[in-house]
């Protein structure tokens, strides 16, 4: 019994100092307040916790645009991650038409060789049957001529 009644005051003895305490911080405008809590009869000490969420009612508009901001911030962070996975797809796409046409280009370069190609080997055949139809001029009477005599 007298362990029990030790251990209540223990309690009650903690529980006064973290009330000192968080009235010592709110005269000095602290944003955070250590909290005791009791386990098996040993105060333990947290981690400094906001003063908003300890003392209810407090902060709420601080809340809000904390909120807000966490919102902003992930908004922030989908947008990223589908823009990056908009441009490697557009990149992809743009790959595939940019080969498409690199393809077309060497296609045309390759018809373009053969056809110098064939030009170089008819060019002297070609100009010489040219100049002999130019050339040489047979006067012949077209048949449809009449000869009025």
């Amino acid at each position: 019994m007298a362990s029990q009644s030790q251990g209540i005051q223990q309690l009650l003895q903690a529980e006064k100092r973290a009330a000192e305490k968080v009235a010592e911080a709110r005269k000095k405008g602290a944003n955070t307040v250590l909290v005791a809590v009791h386990e098996e009869n040993m105060l333990s000490v947290l981690s400094p916790l906001p003063l908003p969420w300890f003392v209810p009612g407090a902060g709420k508009n601080r809340r809000l645009k904390q909120a807000k901001e966490e919102a902003q911030a992930e908004i922030e962070q989908y947008r990223l991650q589908r823009e990056k996975e908009f441009k490697a797809k557009e990149a992809a796409a743009l790959g595939s038409h940019g080969s498409c046409t690199t393809e077309v280009e060497k296609e045309t370069q390759e018809k373009m060789s053969v056809i110098q190609q064939n030009f170089q080997k008819n060019r002297e055949v070609v100009m010489s049957q040219l100049l002999s139809l130019v050339c040489d001029i047979k006067p012949e009477i077209h048949v449809n001529f009449r000869i009025n005599g």
